[in-house]
C-alpha cells in the first residue's frame, strides 16, 4: 500500500544536478507533503532547495533522508529500501550522456525499482506527470508480481 504521504527517492546524476534543484524549487508545495529520501549531493542541494522554499513560504520543510552517494553504495541502498517497501516512487534525473564509474549499480536500481512496481521517473517531464497525478496525494495500492513460484522453484544439483 502506497500511504497518501509518500516516501520519495530523489535522485541525480552530476551533469543533471542543476536541473533536479530547478524541478525540486518549481515542485516544493506538492513535495513539503511527503518524506524525501535522497543520494548524496543530491540530498544536500534537494535539502538546501527545499527547506530555503518552505521557510519563506511559512511551510514546514520535510524530512530528507540523505544517503551515501550512488557510486559510494547510495543506489544500492535505495534499492534496499525498494525492496523492504520504505520506498513508494523514484526521481531519478539520469544523464544518458555520459557513462558512470557506478553503471552497473544505476542499473540494479532500475530493475528493483520495476520489480517492484515502483513508479519511477527518469525524466523532467515524467516526473512533472508523476506529481501532478491525483494519485500523488492519495492512497494507492499497485499490483506487485507474486514471485513464489520463482522463490519455491526445484533447483537440480
Amino acid at each position: 500500500m502506497i500511504r497518501k504521504k509518500k516516501n520519495v527517492a530523489i535522485v541525480a546524476h552530476d551533469n543533471r544536478k542543476a536541473d533536479i534543484a530547478e524541478w525540486v524549487d518549481w515542485n516544493w508545495k506538492a513535495l513539503a507533503q511527503h518524506s524525501l529520501v535522497c543520494t548524496g549531493t543530491t540530498g544536500k542541494l534537494v535539502e538546501e532547495t527545499i527547506t530555503k522554499k518552505c521557510q519563506d513560504n511559512d511551510f514546514f520543510a520535510p524530512t530528507v533522508t540523505r544517503l551515501k552517494s550512488g557510486p559510494l553504495g547510495g543506489d544500492q541502498q535505495l534499492g534496499a529500501m525498494i525492496c523492504e517497501g520504505k520506498i513508494d516512487m523514484v526521481i531519478f534525473f539520469w544523464d544518458p550522456m555520459e557513462p558512470q564509474p557506478h553503471d552497473v549499480d544505476v542499473k540494479a536500481l532500475l530493475r528493483i525499482s520495476v520489480l517492484y512496481n515502483v513508479p519511477t521517473a527518469s525524466n523532467r517531464a515524467t516526473a512533472d506527470f508523476m506529481i501532478s497525478s491525483p494519485l500523488f496525494d492519495q492512497d494507492y495500492k499497485p499490483e506487485v508480481k507474486d514471485y513464489q513460484s520463482y522463490i519455491s522453484r526445484n533447483i537440480e544439483l
